[in-house]
Order: C-alpha cells, then sequence, then structure tokens
C-alpha cells in the first residue's frame, strides 16, 4: 500500500526537497504551508506520515503538533520534525514534544529518507509499462526484427519515453529469444546531446539483453556522429535493407 506522507512547511523550496526524497518510492503526498492547512489536511488525509517545520507564520509546528496531540484520530501519526537548530537544548525540546525524529535544515533528500527508513519499509515505484500507444509510437518491424525509429528531434521528454519504451521491448525479446533490432536515426534532423544520450542508453540496454543492433542515419547525421567521441564507433548504415543485411 502507498505511503501517505503530510509536508507542512512555509518554504517552498523544502517541500520540494521532500517531493524529491520520495519521488523513487510508493508514496503519496501531500502539502501544507502552516500549522492550520496542515491540521485540515491530516484530519482529511490521515497521513502515515506527517513531515513538520518548526517555525511557521499563522500556526507553528509546535502549535500544530500539541493540537494533534488532543485529537484522537491524529495523536498517534508519526512525526518528523524539521527545524533550523541544531543545539542540544533545541534537540531536547523537540524529543520531548513526542516526534519520532528529527532533520537539521538545510538536508539533502537522503537524509530525510534514512530518517524515515527507520519507521517505515519504503517500497521501490514499479516501472510503468509503456502504453500501448506510446510504445507502438516508436517501434515498428521489418519482417521480424524490431526497429526503433527515433523523431526529427530529440528532447529530453523524448528520452524518457524512449527509454521506458525500450526496457519493455527488451524484456519481450528476451523472452521471446529475440537478438536483433535496428535503430533508425533517419528521420533526425538535429543532432544534440540528448540524442547522443539516447543512443548510448539504447546501446546499452541491448547489450545488456544480448541483442545486436545497427543503426541507421542519413549520410549527413553519420558524419555528426562520427565528431561525438561516445558515438564515434558506431556502424551507421544508409538504410534499414542495408543494416538487416549485415545481421548475416
Amino acid at each position: 500500500m502507498s505511503l501517505k506522507v503530510l509536508t507542512v512547511d512555509d518554504s517552498k523550496t523544502i517541500r520540494m526537497i521532500v517531493k524529491k526524497a520520495f519521488r523513487t518510492y510508493d508514496c503519496t503526498l501531500s502539502e501544507g504551508e502552516n500549522g492550520v492547512e496542515g491540521l485540515a489536511l491530516a484530519a482529511k488525509e490521515r497521513p502515515d506520515l506527517i513531515i513538520l517545520d518548526i517555525t511557521m507564520p499563522v500556526m507553528t509546528g509546535v502549535e500544530m503538533l500539541a493540537k494533534m496531540k488532543t485529537e484522537p484520530a491524529l495523536k498517534d501519526i508519526p512525526v518528523i520534525m524539521l527545524t533550523a537548530e541544531a543545539g542540544k537544548e533545541n534537540v531536547m525540546k523537540i524529543v520531548q514534544m513526542g516526534v519520532k525524529d528529527y532533520v537539521v535544515k538545510p538536508f539533502k533528500p537522503e537524509q530525510l529518507i534514512e530518517r524515515v527508513s527507520k519507521l517505515f519499509t519504503l517500497q521501490e515505484k514499479p516501472e510503468e509499462a509503456p502504453k500501448e500507444d506510446e510504445a507502438r509510437k516508436y517501434f515498428n518491424l521489418n519482417g521480424d526484427v524490431p526497429v526503433l525509429t527515433i523523431p526529427s528531434k530529440v528532447l529530453r521528454p523524448t528520452i524518457v519515453e524512449t527509454e521506458t519504451a525500450l526496457k519493455a521491448k527488451v524484456g519481450e525479446m528476451k523472452s521471446a529469444g529475440m537478438k536483433k533490432m535496428i535503430l533508425d536515426l533517419s528521420k533526425v534532423s538535429e543532432t544534440n546531446v540528448s540524442l547522443i544520450k539516447l543512443i548510448i542508453a539504447a546501446m546499452d540496454l541491448c547489450q545488456g539483453g544480448g541483442i545486436q543492433v545497427r543503426t541507421v542515419a542519413t549520410p549527413g547525421l553519420e558524419k555528426e556522429l562520427k565528431e561525438f567521441q561516445e558515438t564515434s564507433s558506431v556502424a551507421i548504415f544508409p538504410n534499414q535493407e542495408a543494416a538487416m543485411a549485415a545481421f548475416a
């Protein structure tokens, strides 16, 4: 079951750091900017964990925690306090509030996860299978050989979508005993860092799956790829027919 986490902090930056900390885990996140919002959300969402800042406008974390302790439905929710002070006196004060742990600001996402892991067993998010139409957008067949066709312009979202579709395809191919794939770059109109990263990622994924890859590109793109150290040794074929013949 997804872990429900409520973050209450008036700093948008801190809330973003918390969100970043949990992004790879199966968690549902909600946010409040002060104790009043935090109390309302806690009553509505009944979170499994509250990450609570001490110093906030309208209602502080200390005031919110005190009110929580008077509510039977909220008093036992584990709380991790966020504090800007690391002194012994401040730490003792936090401990006396009955919180489960605390984190001194500024902090890194992994520091927060370390504290949370003492209270809960965090589950990694399962990799989402690509939507059928998304996979179809990038893959087709040449005979019985899958062809990964890259669009004309490769941007960062393209890398994410393509890698997701490719991981699923490599898994399917391994199960079916298929060992050949064509990487078709003939539609690509612009060489950029994202394209280079995508080519390297595709090669690595296929190599890890024991799949041979033949790359198709226009003469102009081939020339540009040869100028990058990462892709200078990639064999380029002028069309899919030539790439298919190279498997023999």
